[in-house]
């Protein structure tokens, strides 16, 4: 395994644990807000519901990042970490060290964004 291989795996074991650390907070603010309007008036129901899908929304971000996370994790120990899943072409450090879970090489991301249909 690959000496940098090692900082990732660290960088990606970091993210994975802050993402499960923050996991029940988001939990409980994605919670179904009650319609009890002895207790909360109509706007700050309103503003609960929004509260509620912000947060479901986040949710949803944070499972996509954590299965990025587990995925480029599973690559390391497979020994394919590294490497566009598209053209097989070696991701350069200094990109996955902004993205440890990349699984494009630029060219190929830029690609991907161009032409999002692909």
């Amino acid at each position: 395994m690959n000496k940098n291989h090692d900082k990732y795996r660290g960088k990606l074991e970091a993210l994975q644990g802050t993402l499960q650390d923050v996991q029940l907070s988001g939990e409980q603010a994605a919670k179904t807000v009650e319609l009890d309007q002895t207790r909360v008036g109509r706007l700050s129901r309103m503003d609960a519901m929004q509260a509620q899908a912000i947060s479901i929304a986040t949710n949803n971000r944070r499972k996509i990042e954590m299965r990025r996370i587990a995925a480029a994790l599973q690559r390391i120990e497979d020994g394919e970490y590294g490497f566009c899943l598209s053209c097989d072409v070696e991701i350069a450090p200094q990109r996955l060290g902004i993205d440890p879970a990349a699984t494009l090489c630029i060219d190929c991301a830029e690609k991907s964004e161009a032409n999002p249909n692909r």
